[in-house]
């Protein structure tokens, strides 16, 4: 799944997502740092893992997502 990047707080490392359809997904600390990404902005499109309707992996676009547990 993809979306754009709505907020982000770089002392929390946790943001919100917009998806394409419109809807926001946020996403806390533990999802970020499994992105292996050191920071994120307003706007960037990113590939999200979402799993029970929580984000657990945030990264860029053009990284691969890592393989489900």
């Amino acid at each position: 799944m993809q979306g754009t990047v709505r907020t982000f707080d770089d002392e929390t490392r946790s943001g919100s997502v917009l998806l394409d359809d419109g809807s926001e997904l946020p996403f806390d600390a533990a999802a970020f740092d499994a992105g292996g990404l050191r920071l994120l902005r307003f706007g960037q499109r990113v590939n999200l893992a979402v799993h029970e309707g929580r984000v657990t992996v945030v990264t860029l676009s053009t990284f691969p997502l890592p393989p489900s547990p």
